[in-house]
């Protein structure tokens, strides 16, 4: 039985690179050349950009990440757990060690960001909001749905509020008009154990990052391309 099972991974495994080989070979067929050669420019900006980002990031803040329950991922994202820190439960009002944490890491982010060949290549900044799925033992999925949704999109709105006068960044806030945006996400995108259980403490999060031009241009491809 056990065999079998291995078996099945190794074919699920080989049906979804099939399918990717399947989009790729579609993708270059549908395409004219200069189309292809548009999309190819694109993704090896997003490429670099996104390499480029995350070692800056990473130079920056690695000393700091753990002190503030924070991690950097893959994607560039800066994640910051640790809910006790960030917000008293059910509460939307900044707690004051996390207004410390952001005073010392907002201004450093946005000297990082406003780099010259970052700074025209960000769409938005983004502040994002997560909560866990439980709002109260009694309350219904759906109620715990729109009360998450609403906190998560008062805290992200709170820490955009607060990041956005902290002096130090001044002299960017035209720019930051432009490309800050606070997104309350519920528990749309919740954080699961070891167990695929959901980790309640780590899935109430706040995570900031940024979205590229080069991301937004290629998705208006794939779009065009009714992909």
């Amino acid at each position: 039985m056990q065999t079998n099972r291995e078996w099945l991974s190794i074919a699920d495994m080989m049906s979804g690179l099939m399918m990717v080989f399947l989009f790729i070979a579609l993708v270059f067929m549908i395409q004219s050349d200069k189309e292809r050669n548009a999309m190819k420019e694109i993704a090896e900006t997003y490429t670099r950009l996104q390499m480029e980002l995350y070692e800056d990031l990473k130079e920056e803040f690695h000393d700091d990440l753990r002190a503030w329950g924070a991690e950097l991922l893959k994607n560039n994202t800066i994640r910051f757990n640790e809910p006790d820190i960030l917000f008293s439960r059910s509460s939307s009002k900044i707690n004051m060690k996390f207004m410390k944490i952001l005073d010392d890491f907002f201004p450093r982010y946005v000297k990082v960001i406003t780099k010259e060949k970052y700074k025209k290549e960000i769409e938005e900044v983004r502040i994002e909001g997560h909560t866990s799925s439980i709002w109260r033992l009694s309350t219904s999925r759906e109620e715990a749905y729109l009360k998450n949704a609403s906190l998560s999109q008062d805290r992200s709105f709170s820490v955009l509020s607060y990041v956005y006068m902290i002096p130090q960044v001044e002299t960017e806030r035209d720019w930051l008009i432009k490309v800050l945006r606070a997104n309350g996400l519920s528990f749309a995108k919740i954080i699961y154990d070891d167990k695929s259980e959901e980790d309640l403490t780590r899935s109430r999060r706040v995570e900031i990052r940024v979205i590229t031009k080069a991301e937004n241009k290629i998705r208006q491809i794939l779009e065009k391309a009714n992909i």
